[in-house]
């Protein structure tokens, strides 16, 4: 296994994660900037407020995006365990 091999399977763990997690992370920032300006036209320094959204927010784009999700992790791992024997030699 030489060592650009290696380099390519980590690259490409990378980009799957941060293909799924992206959605996941971008909405939850984007729900904490809005929770975060209400909270500061309002003056409401609630702490748990900007937490239940965003929990919601992430379950919500996890039901949602289940099938992609799934998609993308197996063709992920797929794509790794039926190149096995290329890795070998």
């Amino acid at each position: 296994m030489s060592p650009d091999l290696v380099l390519d399977i980590g690259r490409a763990a990378i980009e799957t994660t941060l293909l799924v997690a992206g959605p996941m992370l971008g909405l939850s920032l984007l729900v904490g900037l809005l929770v975060s300006a209400f909270q500061a036209m309002t003056q409401i320094n609630e702490a748990t407020l900007t937490f239940v959204p965003k929990i919601v927010t992430v379950f919500l784009v996890i039901l949602v995006g289940f099938p992609w999700l799934l998609k993308v992790f197996l063709t992920f791992t797929t794509t790794l365990l039926t190149n096995i024997p290329l890795y070998i030699k």
